[in-house]
């Protein structure tokens, strides 16, 4: 086998592996004879391997950029590496068990479209960016290295995700307005003035937030269910840049 055909080997290898983003192949090389044919190619590089799932880079670094969609729950701060890897290695987790108990793993359009248009009131960013028109929500996306399309396909699963969540744990959870109005003003708007936002007004963000402090709520079951999972899953971080104790604490923010 030639270079050229190892590395079109190495990169289908990858590709099948995953299950994020493909990733674009490099142009092929040229003969061996030729002198660009000794140039290294850069390859995205495996951080993780989770069962038969394998994260790369690339995809801890498109997960943070994700966080510009949970400002309210991945706090300024909160979006490093490390807890981006933690929330892809418990969304895989997540969606491993609820491909094996046959649950949807993505949301019908409509409600995803109207999901979305929510979001867009929610983000503070939004506001200055003027996310309710076509252009302001493309040039939101667009300076936070994302596409439409990417964006309705993460949410579409986010909302399947949080549905299954919300039949297995939070039954019979009630959270009181004044537990909403006392996370609004003691963490979420602080929170964004260090970060130099300012936070919509609490009737806009009251169901976010109920929702934040309902995930609170069931955190322990919900940790203890994805312990478990941790370890049936056979997580191992063969990235030595990531922290070794990935394996089994909880991640910071959304699913």
């Amino acid at each position: 086998m030639n270079h050229g055909a190892r590395i079109w080997a190495l990169l289908a290898i990858f590709l099948v592996a995953t299950a994020s983003r493909a990733q674009q192949p490099s142009p092929q090389a040229p003969p061996p004879s030729s002198p660009a044919a000794a140039e290294p190619i850069e390859l995205d590089h495996v951080v993780a391997i989770i069962g038969s799932n394998v994260l790369l880079e690339g995809d801890v670094e498109q997960e943070m950029h994700f966080s510009a969609l949970e400002p309210l729950s991945v706090l300024p701060g909160q979006n490093t590496p490390d807890s981006a890897l933690r929330r892809l290695i418990d969304r895989t987790l997540i969606l491993e068990q609820m491909k094996q108990q046959q649950q949807a793993t993505a949301t019908p359009a409509p409600e995803v479209a109207k999901s979305l248009a929510q979001l867009k009131k929610q983000i503070p960013a939004c506001q200055e960016a003027h996310c309710e028109t076509p252009q302001g929500w493309e040039s939101f996306l667009k300076s936070n290295d994302l596409s439409e399309d990417e964006v309705e396909q993460r949410w579409s699963q986010r909302m399947a995700i949080l549905q299954f969540i919300d039949i297995r744990f939070r039954s019979g959870i009630r959270i009181s307005p004044d537990q909403v109005a006392a996370y609004y003003q003691k963490t979420l708007v602080p929170a964004l003035e260090k970060d130099n936002q300012k936070a919509p007004p609490l009737a806009d963000l009251s169901g976010r937030v109920r929702e934040i402090l309902l995930q609170q709520q069931v955190s322990g079951l919900f940790q203890d269910w994805l312990g478990s999972l941790r370890d049936q899953g056979n997580v191992q971080i063969v990235d030595p840049v990531y922290s070794a104790d990935l394996e089994s604490k909880p991640a910071a923010g959304e699913q």
